[in-house]
């Protein structure tokens, strides 16, 4: 994750002329104290995309898995209520790494982005009673579980829920295979 964090660094540099700690200052001067807020603030005013600004206000905050060991974020998704999610965590990143040795693991605060060239999905133990897998299969029509992310998740373009006590099932390695295959 360090190293991805550095080459997104360098390319906001060569596409912006500033560095991520000069983007820091600037975040931080802002005053805007809502994570999304401060994203679209970045966005609207300055012209980055959603990646560089999220990035920057997650630096800018100490929030990202740059600046947190990975293990400890994953742990902390799974504390106390929700600890009843790990296996299904588990068994879906093992699914997931099924599919070729380029899938990359990028915890963050609350969930974990799966990601090959890009991110296609993200896994999310949401409350002790809900469990949310997000896919990025834009245009894909909504069917069965599948349903548009709307403003859940702009990172991803579908939301799949599963309840306390359901387990994925075979169509949800489907959509993730296919959000893996498209990532490539």
């Amino acid at each position: 994750m360090a190293d991805e964090f550095e080459k997104m660094g360098e390319s906001l540099r060569a596409k912006t002329g500033k560095g991520l700690d000069e983007w820091i200052v600037t975040a931080r001067a802002a005053g805007i104290a809502g994570h999304m807020a401060l994203v679209n603030h970045l966005k609207s005013a300055h012209g980055l995309g959603h990646g560089y600004a999220n990035m920057i206000v997650h630096a800018a905050n100490a929030s990202s898995a740059a600046s947190q060991d990975d293990d400890a974020l994953v742990s902390a998704a799974f504390e106390g209520a929700r600890a009843h999610w790990r296996p299904l965590y588990d068994r879906l990143v093992a699914l997931v790494q099924e599919f070729g040795g380029d899938v990359e693991l990028a915890p963050k605060k609350g969930y974990v982005s799966l990601r090959r060239k890009k991110q296609f999905a993200l896994l999310q133990p949401s409350t002790k009673d809900r469990f949310d897998i997000g896919v990025a299969l834009k245009g894909e029509a909504p069917a069965g579980k599948l349903e548009l992310a709307g403003s859940w998740n702009a990172m991803v373009s579908h939301r799949v829920r599963i309840a306390a006590g359901e387990e994925a099932g075979g169509d949800v390695a489907d959509w993730l295979r296919a959000a893996y295959d498209r990532a490539g």
